[in-house]
């Protein structure tokens, strides 16, 4: 379906600039918000559109979910720590 829309210039210099950062042409990132605006939140977005006003971070939560708890916040630190000194080696010759 084609749909002409006149939209106010600012929307549209928006529209392209989220384009460009999402490598999309503008059109795509348009027809993503309209169907981003018929699906309910709950539901998400399409499996093949991302807009960024979807991306609350749920996907991830819930990936990990299955292995939350089975490790200690100590063996976690012992796996994942680094040197607490921020100093790095500087050579001045």
């Amino acid at each position: 379906m084609t749909i002409t829309l006149d939209i106010r210039p600012e929307v549209q210099a928006e529209l392209a600039r989220q384009a460009a950062l999402e490598g999309r042409a503008i059109e795509s990132v348009a027809t993503a918000l309209l169907e981003g605006a018929v699906h309910p939140v709950s539901a998400g977005p399409p499996a093949n559109v991302t807009p960024l006003e979807h991306r609350t971070g749920q996907a991830l939560i819930d990936a990990f979910a299955d292995i939350r708890g089975l490790l200690t916040d100590e063996e976690i630190d012992r796996m994942f720590s680094r040197n607490p000194s921020t100093a790095r080696p500087v050579d001045l010759s």
